[in-house]
């Protein structure tokens, strides 16, 4: 009996799938993250008059999911708007730059 339970004990551990179990975890909080990331990005574009800082334009380019590396990032006026130029690498070789509109500086 003493020598069955730590056999049966083994096996179910071996047997269980405990590291599927924990990414599963923890890519779902990572989701989780994300979502509360972007609700909070949302607010502030409301309290900013719907215009983006720099820093949130260059996290918002790098969601879009094809972003390798981010090579520039930089504000220029245009009017009283702030437009945000993110120059990145994509996955397959591409460089490409995003245009994101940011705040009115009337």
């Amino acid at each position: 009996m003493i020598k069955t339970v730590p056999t049966l004990l083994i096996a179910a551990l071996v047997l269980t799938p405990l590291g599927a179990q924990a990414f599963d975890l923890e890519e779902s909080l990572k989701q989780l993250h994300e979502q509360y990331r972007m609700h909070e990005t949302a607010d502030l574009h409301i309290a900013q008059g719907g215009g983006m800082t720099l820093d949130q334009a260059i996290d918002s380019v790098r969601r879009r999911g094809d972003v390798d590396k981010i090579l520039s990032a930089e504000t220029k006026r245009e009017g009283d708007r702030e437009v945000h130029y993110i120059r990145y690498l994509t996955k397959n070789g591409t460089v490409k730059t995003a245009r994101i509109n940011g705040r009115s500086r009337g």
